[in-house]
């Protein structure tokens, strides 16, 4: 049994090298379908990898209180709608929820952007002017899911005294304070001087935001350095018990509802978005895109396998009189099947390794330029390795079925 099937591998491979340019271009064929399927869903693999890491270090039993929600949502007013415009949150407002919400168990965080575009001096030394400044409170760094990898993060006493301490991100290590210990260095932003007390763990980049390149400063000497008009706030709630969480976002809703004096027929005017729930959104995009990475494959594939069940009718047909010598000298049917089967299943299978190898490599080069966390899709992999065994199947079953009923008389006399 082995011998016949080896020999039938060796006519397979044989009668591909004779037939090389058409075999070439069905391959190419096969190969752009799985190369479709492969990249994209490599792609958006790497793209919920990111997103996943990004949001889940922040812990699912966080939530934030904002301006909007994720999206602004669309407010009466007939044919014409018009946006909902809703007032930031002040430091007033802030500041008063903090005193005001109770619920147990929790730590309240408190922060905003000063800038994006500071920049950092270190005695002759300074940065480009693109480094972030944040003001925050002391619950910030845990929060949001950060961790001291040197010195200490912002305590009590830091914030309630004023104290011109800062946490540096990770970039600066290598940046300003290149073969130096960060820790106890004095640094100076517009003029303001800091003692460093703390270095972030890195966080790398997403979508071109560098999380690395940042400084951590009490809220209240923020709040005296940066006073452009109209300042946002941001509020960050963190249960230390999960179960408790939508009865604490409850507590929240009700607080900053009585602060802002709405009635209760009145909407929020502000937004409350948990961790979780951005990762649900964003995962509920990304599934569109592997629909459309199954559509785009599955009718290119459709299209190899027409090609490939072409080129195996086409093969059958210019070997009419080779299955009749098989025929005449004792070849069974199932034996002449499975050659032309084997063909079959061969040429789909080296498409299917072209379009892996294809596209793992453009899903790697998208994540790279995109700063996505890359690993290998062993699933879509799994699933190309199936789609070309089932597109052999198909494609190869007629003209294998054909060859086995030829009568070896009449193959004989073909010309």
């Amino acid at each position: 049994m082995f011998p016949l099937f080896k020999e039938n591998i060796r006519i397979a491979f044989f009668s591909i090298k004779s037939q090389l340019l058409r075999t070439i271009l069905t391959v190419m064929i096969i190969a752009i379908g799985i190369t479709a399927l492969v990249g994209i869903l490599s792609a958006v693999a790497a793209l919920e990898n990111t997103i996943s890491s990004d949001f889940a270090s922040m812990g699912a039993n966080t939530f934030n209180l904002q301006r909007y929600e994720s999206q602004i949502r669309v407010n009466g007013g007939g044919r014409n709608g018009r946006e909902k415009i809703n007032p930031i949150l002040g430091y007033r407002e802030v500041k008063e929820f903090k005193d005001k919400y109770e619920f147990p168990q929790t730590n309240i965080s408190i922060s905003f952007t000063g800038t994006s575009s500071a920049e950092v001096k270190y005695e002759n030394e300074k940065t480009d002017p693109e480094v972030t400044v944040l003001g925050i409170n002391e619950n910030y760094v845990s929060n949001s899911g950060l961790e001291v990898e040197k010195g200490r993060d912002l305590n009590f006493f830091d914030v309630e005294n004023n104290n011109n301490v800062a946490i540096l991100g990770a970039d600066f290590k290598d940046g300003l304070f290149k073969n130096l210990d960060p820790i106890g260095k004095t640094i100076s932003i517009r003029g303001a001087k800091f003692r460093v007390v703390g270095v972030l763990e890195s966080k790398g980049s997403t979508f071109g935001n560098r999380q690395d390149l940042r400084v951590l400063i009490p809220i209240q000497i923020a709040r005296s350095m940066f006073t452009a008009p109209d300042i946002n706030y941001n509020i960050s709630v963190k249960v230390d018990d999960k179960q408790l969480l939508e009865g604490a976002q409850d507590e929240a809703i009700i607080t900053f509802r009585n602060i802002r004096g709405l009635s209760p027929i009145e909407e929020n005017n502000f937004g409350i978005t948990r961790s979780d729930d951005l990762i649900n959104r964003i995962f509920s995009i990304t599934k569109y895109l592997n629909i459309a990475a199954w559509v785009i494959s599955i009718i290119t594939i459709f299209g190899s396998s027409i090609a490939l069940m072409n080129i195996m009718l086409v093969s059958v047909s210019e070997r009419t009189r080779e299955i009749g010598v098989r025929k005449a000298l004792g070849a069974k049917k199932n034996t002449i099947a499975t050659q032309f089967f084997m063909e079959t299943l061969i040429i789909g299978q080296i498409g299917g390794l072209f379009g892996i190898i294809f596209g793992i490599l453009i899903g790697f080069a998208v994540s790279s330029a995109a700063g996505f966390d890359f690993t290998t899709p062993w699933m879509a992999m799994i699933w190309a390795t199936a789609i070309t065994i089932v597109v052999a199947v198909l494609a190869g079953s007629y003209p294998a079925a054909k060859a086995a009923k030829q009568d070896p008389i009449e193959s004989l006399r073909y010309e």
